[in-house]
């Protein structure tokens, strides 16, 4: 039967995982660093997931399997409930040859590449407004330079807030303007501090202050700036 079915544009989508929240049927999943359809059959093509911050999705009428609600809600429920693959840290060559049979070293270097985040994605553009994390929290918006700067962020600075990282220089500005924005409207944090370098096109300062004008959103901020070194 022909019937609308999603359809993604790999060379628009960036993985940032925005459409898998919005799909409450489960359709779609990463897969390689991009969305992918999982089975014609999980797709109710109603287009819930069209909210793409990149525009790479869309529906598209042509010959698909109806849409089977039951089918694709016990899937989702399996993979919710299958456990969760560890990936291996990865060391340099070197390392590992000079580890040799140290077991003890081994274990050391292996626990030190194990993160400290517990939130993620954290570049701006790729954060899911929705995320549950970000519901009332304390955000801290860092310069993507700060955790090179300033050695103890992590314990400093990071601690009890929620990070995410961007670079004004780098990024299109209007895009980190309205994701947060999405994000201040939709979970509401309870505070935003920016941790920003000294040079001027770190403005850090107007990603935020814009973002809280377009959302209408009052959320209490602060600023701090990286001095050199």
């Amino acid at each position: 039967m022909e019937r609308p079915i999603i359809e993604i544009d790999e060379e628009l989508c960036n993985g940032c995982g925005q459409c898998i929240l919005d799909c409450a049927e489960g359709a779609l999943a990463i897969v390689n660093g991009k969305a992918r359809l999982i089975s014609d059959v999980y797709c109710d093509g109603l287009g819930a997931c069209l909210n793409c911050p990149q525009g790479a999705l869309r529906l598209r009428t042509r010959e698909a399997a109806p849409f089977d609600e039951a089918a694709a809600m016990q899937a989702k429920a399996q993979r919710e409930l299958a456990p969760k693959k560890t990936l291996e840290p990865l060391l340099p060559r070197k390392v590992v040859e000079r580890i040799g049979q140290n077991a003890e070293l081994e274990k050391k270097l292996r626990r030190e590449l194990k993160s400290h985040l517990r939130t993620w994605p954290i570049q701006l553009e790729l954060m899911p407004p929705a995320a549950d994390y970000l519901e009332g929290a304390d955000l801290l918006l860092a310069a993507q330079c700060a955790g090179f700067a300033l050695p103890g962020i992590s314990q400093d600075w990071i601690a009890g807030r929620v990070p995410i990282i961007a670079c004004p220089k780098l990024e299109n500005n209007e895009k980190l303007i309205q994701r947060l924005a999405n994000i201040i409207k939709t979970s509401k944090p309870k505070s935003i501090t920016t941790l920003r370098m000294s040079v001027p096109c770190c403005n850090l300062e107007r990603i935020v202050r814009e973002a809280i004008g377009l959302c209408g959103v009052d959320v209490p901020w602060q600023t701090h700036v990286v001095q050199p070194g």
